[in-house]
């Protein structure tokens, strides 16, 4: 059973007009042990709404409790869900339609969760999903972000006093089988194969084996994918790998890494797969662009996929999934993704 960290966790509510408060009282409801010492910064009505949502027949509805600063949810006992307010909603925002409302509540949690991890308030943050087209509707200073990463990425860089260029991410998509790590995220693909540089890559192994070597407790292994068919079948198909990856990888070992490649990427995620009880050649992947690491991550179980954001002064965790506009407010969420987001970010946070 996970004992009480000696810090909170702030679960952030996601966007009110999907599934995020729904599978955020589900976790609490089903995962009493793993949730005690976690909060939600959200908002009272919306969680109300999602806690009917999911009562079962016979069974007494989640009590929400409102607390005012983190460390109060440490003294309070399961079975209950605590809610720091950032602010109270007039009325209800429909299910599963883009909302401006919604998409500026969705930001302001995740600022106040960010700034509170920032001050050492908290020991990490769980993003619940938000919807990018709400958050760009909501205006300055949302509709600069593209999503969650980029938003974390300008608010550590604020706190430490440097310019974000100086403050590098990257997102790594990890299962119980397969780990990746991307040189870039959210972009076009024609921007993403330009975003393969030698620095780019190399800047992703050191992100990736400083990461990894904290949880692992020594150097991951990293196999590194290549850009284009066959790794570039030695340069008939693109030099991407000859001129850029593969000196970058050499100068990653060189600074002491365990990194290998460029390797066929429509193969080296198989190697990488733990399967059958026995792990797999490499700890983790790094992809060259998002679809190439978030197909395979994927495909073997959103419902187990989180995503982490690697390289921020502060742990933060999200499912492998999004809003599911398509099924919100039908009581059907999967909220086995949550779940696993705050047992990793539990891991992290040690």
């Amino acid at each position: 059973m996970p004992s009480t960290p000696l810090k909170p966790i702030a679960i952030t509510l996601g966007d009110v007009a999907g599934i995020g408060p729904e599978i955020i009282a589900k976790a609490f409801r089903d995962e009493p042990a793993l949730t005690q010492g976690c909060f939600v910064v959200g908002e009272v009505g919306t969680l109300r709404r999602a806690t009917q949502l999911i009562q079962r027949d016979g069974e007494l509805v989640l009590p929400l409790v409102l607390i005012e600063r983190p460390d109060e949810a440490l003294t309070l006992p399961p079975n209950c869900l605590p809610v720091l307010l950032i602010q109270e909603l007039l009325v209800p925002i429909p299910y599963g339609k883009i909302s401006a409302e919604a998409g500026e509540l969705a930001g302001r949690c995740v600022v106040w969760a960010a700034q509170a991890a920032l001050r050492g308030e908290v020991a990490a943050i769980v993003t619940a999903p938000l919807h990018k087209e709400a958050l760009a509707a909501a205006g300055p200073p949302f509709n600069a972000f593209p999503g969650h990463t980029e938003l974390l990425q300008a608010l550590a860089a604020e706190h430490v006093g440097q310019p974000v260029a100086e403050l590098p991410v990257r997102m790594m998509l990890a299962n119980d089988e397969l780990r990746t790590v991307l040189v870039s995220i959210h972009m076009s693909l024609r921007q993403a194969i330009e975003a393969v540089t030698f620095e780019q890559v190399l800047q992703t192994l050191r992100i990736a084996h400083d990461a990894l070597k904290g949880v692992l407790g020594r150097s991951p292994r990293i196999g590194v994918a290549g850009l284009n068919p066959h790794a570039g079948e030695g340069g008939l198909f693109g030099r991407e790998e000859i001129e850029v990856i593969a000196p970058a990888i050499e100068a990653a070992r060189q600074e002491g890494m365990a990194a290998s490649g460029p390797w066929a990427p429509d193969t080296v995620f198989m190697r990488a797969r733990a399967a059958k009880g026995e792990p797999g050649e490499f700890d983790v992947v790094v992809a060259m662009y998002h679809d190439q690491g978030l197909i395979p991550v994927k495909y073997l179980g959103v419902e187990k996929g989180v995503n982490v954001t690697l390289g921020l002064p502060l742990v933060r965790t999200s499912p492998d999934h999004g809003t599911a506009f398509d099924i919100a407010g039908t009581g059907v969420a999967d909220a086995s993704s949550l779940i696993e987001a705050i047992r990793m970010a539990r891991q992290l946070a040690g």
